[in-house]
């Protein structure tokens, strides 16, 4: 099992523009293979600011994200004009400004039946990336934020068989600890998955959640992630000021 990676920064601006210049390489570095570049993103107070980071670096560089297929790591039960919506997010701090095609926007369907968005979002997911070994799509890169309790996506602590277990691309839970209760999430087996899975991981509250993540034998879900991806291809952008030891 590898370590992940893990890069620390003196500030959250320092470490949005950083993960938003890393992400338009990896896009760039993945354009000449021709195929559908997918990518998931992520939620969270985070999100905005690296969205505004992005914005400003691919006007800059001149870099088209016209080919860029997005999907979503998770979504809560609400309609896309939602303050809640994490698609709204990225349609006001990122699709629009960068006049993303619509046809490339695989948002979640809050506004759903949870099963009936699930069923959506798997077609979609499906339609567009191939499987890969295991039988899973698999996307570019998956971005995530990281709660106070280790969680990625709506993967939360404690969770039982039916969010640990499943096989599915996307899941629906109706009893998330964080409100609202109703949400869509990426499953384990579809995050592993990933060519790359990004931590945006912001703020000295959760330093003590990445510390125990960052564990061999950590218990957090974020640390199930890195189990199962054996260390390979994840990476931690972290603006933490409090030291911690690393992947003891």
């Amino acid at each position: 099992m590898s370590a992940p990676e893990l890069i620390r920064f003196q500030s959250p601006a320092e470490m949005a523009r950083a993960a938003a210049m890393a992400w338009l390489a990896d896009i760039e570095t993945m354009r000449p293979t021709g195929k559908p570049y997918g990518v998931a993103l992520p939620g969270g107070r985070f999100a905005r600011r690296f969205f505004d980071c992005t914005v400003e670096l691919a006007r800059a560089q001149g870099i088209s994200l016209a080919g860029v297929h997005f999907f979503w790591a998770d979504e809560r039960c609400v309609p896309p004009t939602d303050e809640e919506s994490n698609f709204k997010v990225a349609q006001e701090g990122l699709f629009g400004p960068l006049q993303i095609p619509p046809g490339n926007i695989h948002r979640l369907r809050g506004e759903l039946d949870p099963a009936a968005a699930v069923e959506l979002a798997i077609r979609e997911l499906n339609q567009v990336m191939p499987a890969g070994p295991a039988g899973q799509p698999v996307l570019d890169l998956i971005l995530l934020g990281m709660g106070e309790d280790g969680h990625v996506a709506s993967l939360f602590p404690n969770a039982g068989p039916a969010v640990t277990e499943c096989t599915m691309p996307f899941l629906a839970l109706d009893d998330s600890p964080k409100p609202p209760p109703r949400r869509i999430s990426l499953s384990y087996p579809t995050i592993c998955a990933a060519r790359e899975v990004w931590a945006l991981v912001s703020g000295d509250s959760k330093a003590d959640a990445l510390q125990e993540s960052l564990k061999k034998d950590g218990k957090t879900p974020f640390s199930r992630v890195i189990r199962q991806k054996s260390g390979r291809g994840v990476r931690v952008f972290c603006d933490s000021t409090k030291d911690f030891s690393y992947f003891l």
